[in-house]
C-alpha cells in the first residue's frame, strides 16, 4: 500500500487551515488551539499562509536579540529569496512562497512578518494664507541651515527655483535612488519635485510669487517612487534608515513623506510605522500626508481613512484645507477629499492639523509623467523659460510639505525643539473653524506665524508671550482634547521618550504640558462623551461627524458592528442602526 507523506511545511499549513476553518470542538472530537505564532502575521498574510501556490514579498523582523542576518538562512531554506536588509528596524525583505509563511512565522528567530505593501503619492496664496511671508519678512527666518529629507519620487535640481544662478546656491545636498540605483538626480514622475518646491523653492521663475515656505532650507532627496508613482514600504524604510544614519552629517531635522499606504495592522507592529518611530526617537520630525480618502466613490463623506504611517502617534499627520484662491484666512475651508480620523485598528485621533492642499502651485518637471498627463494644470512664470515651469496640484501630498516647511522655520528659530514640542506648538497655535470636528480638522488650521513666534518664546521664555485669542490653545493628546493651559518649554510631554498620547512618562509620572498657575491650568476631557474619538461631543460642542447617526468607532456594544472585509484591500465598518442616514464608513487604500 502506498503511503502519503507530508513535509513539515505542508503539515504546518494543513494544521493552520484546520485552525482557521474548524470550530474549537470539531465533529472529529479534536480541539486545536490557535498557534502561538499566528499573531506574528499581519491579517493579509494570515490569509495568504493558507495558499498552496504563489509568492509574497514580505518584511521579516527578527525576534528580540536576533540579528536580521540570522534569518537569511531560514528564508533560503524556506525557498525564498533575500532582498535588502532594513537595519533601522532589524528586518529583512524577502520574497517567499506562500506555503512557507506559516513555517517562517513558527521559527523562534522570527519576531513578526508583514506584507511589503505598495505605496503611492498622496496627491502663490498658500504662504500668505498661513503667514509664512510675514515670518520671513518680519522675523527673519527662511529655513537656513535646516535639513529636510524628502522621501518621494526624486528631484529635478536644475529647476531655476532650486538652482537659479543669481538667486542663491544649490539646495539639494544629497540624492539617493532606492528604486533604480542611479547616481544623478532625476524625477521621472514629477511628484517629488513639486513637493520639494513647496518646501524650499525660491520662486525665481515667478519673480518670487511662487516661493516655497522655507526657501533657504537644504534638501536630502530620497527616491522611493518609480516613474509611475509606485513603490514599496521597504524602500521607504530603507530611506528612513538612511536618514537616521546621516542625520548629523546632513543636519536632517525633518522628514517629509507625501507618500502613503493602507493601514492593515496596528502601528505597534507595522514595520513602516515602527521605522518612523526610530526616526522620531532620533529627534527628527516626521511629517506625513493624511491621505485623500475623505469621500467614497459615491461622494459620501467617510471617516477612518487616514493612511500609514500617518496613523502612528509619533508622526505629525497633515490633512488638507483650501485657501479658496485668496490670501484671506477667513474664507478657508476643509478639502472634501482630505482623510478623516480616527486611525484604523488603533482608533487614535488623526489628523493632527490641516494645511492648504488645494490648487497648490509649485514646480513642474519636463518629460515627467505629471507634465505629460496634467497639461491643463501647467502654468507659466514671469521670466522666459523653454517649458512651463509650474504645475497646480491638490492633495494632502501638497499639504504635508507646507507643514514641513513651517517646521523648518520653527527649528531655525529654536533648534532645541523636540518632535513632540513641534507638534504641540503647531496644534496650540492652529485656528479652529466652525462646522468641523477634530477628526476632520485635527487641532485646527495651520498658523505658521503663530507657530514660529511660540517656538521663539520657547527659546527665550522671559520674552513677550505671543499667545493670541485666535489660537485653538488646545492639544489632541491621544484621543482627548487638552485645553485651558499655557505651553512651556520644559513640560515632560515634549521628551523624545514620551509617546504622544501617553498617560505617564517612562518613569511613571503623570504627563504635564506646561506650567500650572491660579488662572492657568490644563483640563483633560475625562468623560467618554468628551473624547474626540469615542463620544458624541467635543468640549461641550456638537462635533458633527459619523456619530451623529450612530456610528461610534471602536465600541464593543451592539451599536457598532464590524462588517468584515470584502477582499484584502477594502475594510468596511458600519452600524446596526435602522436610520436610513446611517451609512457605512469605508476606506479604500
Amino acid at each position: 500500500m502506498k503511503r502519503l507523506a507530508l513535509s513539515g511545511r505542508c503539515l504546518a499549513i494543513l494544521l493552520f487551515a484546520i485552525v482557521l476553518t474548524q470550530p474549537a470542538s470539531s465533529q472529529l472530537g479534536i480541539t486545536i488551539g490557535t498557534p502561538s505564532w499566528l499573531p506574528k502575521l499581519e491579517l493579509v498574510l494570515q490569509r495568504r499562509a493558507l495558499l498552496l501556490t504563489g509568492h509574497s514579498r514580505v518584511i521579516i523582523r527578527a525576534a528580540r536579540g536576533v540579528s536580521a542576518g540570522s534569518v537569511t538562512t531560514l528564508i533560503l531554506s524556506a525557498g525564498g529569496t533575500v532582498g535588502r536588509t532594513l537595519g533601522v528596524i532589524d528586518a529583512q525583505v524577502a520574497d517567499v512562497p506562500n506555503i512557507s509563511i506559516a513555517t517562517l512565522a513558527a521559527s523562534s528567530l522570527v519576531g513578526h512578518i508583514s506584507l511589503d505593501r505598495a505605496i503611492a503619492g498622496a496627491l502663490e496664496r498658500t504662504g500668505a494664507t498661513i503667514g509664512a511671508p510675514a515670518v520671513r519678512q518680519y522675523l527673519g527666518f527662511d529655513g537656513s541651515g535646516v535639513g529636510i529629507a524628502v522621501i518621494d519620487s526624486g528631484i529635478t535640481p536644475w529647476h531655476d527655483d532650486l538652482a537659479a544662478p543669481t538667486a542663491g546656491a544649490q539646495r539639494v545636498d544629497r540624492f539617493v535612488d532606492f528604486v533604480n540605483g542611479r547616481l544623478a538626480a532625476y524625477d521621472d514622475y514629477g511628484h517629488g519635485t513639486h513637493v520639494a518646491g513647496i518646501i524650499a523653492g525660491n520662486g525665481f521663475d515667478s519673480s518670487g510669487a511662487r516661493s516655497g515656505i522655507a526657501p533657504a532650507a537644504h534638501l536630502v532627496v530620497l527616491k522611493v517612487l518609480d516613474g509611475s508613482g509606485r513603490g514599496r514600504i521597504s524602500d521607504v524604510i530603507a530611506a528612513f534608515d538612511y536618514v537616521v544614519r546621516n542625520k548629523d552629517t546632513l543636519n536632517i531635522r525633518i522628514v517629509n513623506l507625501s507618500v502613503a499606504t493602507g493601514v492593515y495592522e496596528s502601528y505597534s507592529t507595522d514595520p513602516l510605522t515602527l521605522a518612523a518611530q526610530q526616526v522620531a526617537s532620533a529627534g527628527i520630525v516626521v511629517v506625513a500626508a493624511a491621505g485623500n480618502n475623505g469621500r467614497d466613490p459615491q461622494g459620501t463623506t467617510q471617516y477612518g481613512g487616514v493612511t500609514a504611517p500617518g496613523n502612528a502617534p509619533w508622526v505629525l499627520t497633515v490633512g488638507a484645507s483650501s485657501h479658496m484662491g485668496t490670501s484671506d484666512r477667513a474664507d478657508d475651508t476643509m478639502a472634501a477629499f482630505s482623510s478623516r480620523g480616527p486611525a484604523a485598528i488603533d482608533y487614535k485621533a488623526k489628523p493632527d492639523l490641516v494645511a492648504p492642499g488645494v490648487g497648490i502651485e509649485s514646480l513642474s518637471v519636463p518629460a515627467s509623467l505629471f507634465y505629460a498627463t496634467d497639461t491643463r494644470y501647467l502654468l507659466p512664470g514671469t521670466v522666459p523659460t523653454s517649458y512651463l515651469p509650474y504645475l497646480s496640484l491638490s492633495g494632502t501630498s501638497m499639504a504635508a510639505p507646507v507643514v514641513a516647511g513651517t517646521v523648518a522655520l520653527m527649528l531655525q528659530a529654536n533648534p532645541a525643539l523636540t518632535p513632540n514640542a513641534v507638534k504641540a506648538i503647531l496644534q496650540y497655535t492652529s485656528e479652529t473653524y466652525d462646522g468641523y470636528d477634530p477628526l476632520t480638522e485635527g487641532a485646527g488650521f495651520l498658523n505658521a506665524k503663530g507657530a514660529v513666534e511660540l517656538a521663539q518664546f520657547f527659546a527665550a521664555p522671559d520674552g513677550s508671550d505671543p499667545t493670541s485669542g485666535d489660537w485653538s490653545a488646545s492639544l489632541i493628546w491621544g484621543t482627548r482634547l487638552v485645553r485651558g493651559g499655557r505651553l512651556t518649554a520644559d513640560a515632560s510631554a515634549w521628551s523624545t521618550g514620551v509617546t504622544w498620547g501617553a498617560s505617564t512618562t517612562a518613569s511613571g509620572l503623570p504627563i504635564d504640558w506646561g506650567v500650572i498657575g491660579p488662572l492657568d491650568r490644563w483640563t483633560m476631557m475625562s468623560s467618554a462623551s468628551q473624547n474626540v474619538v469615542w463620544g458624541t461631543t467635543c468640549g461641550g460642542a456638537d462635533c458633527g461627524g459619523p456619530w451623529n447617526h450612530g456610528a461610534v468607532f471602536g465600541t464593543s456594544d451592539d451599536e457598532t458592528v464590524v462588517w468584515g472585509t470584502s477582499d484584502e484591500e477594502t475594510v468596511v465598518w458600519g452600524t446596526s442602526c435602522d436610520d436610513p442616514s446611517c451609512q457605512p464608513v469605508i476606506w479604500n487604500q
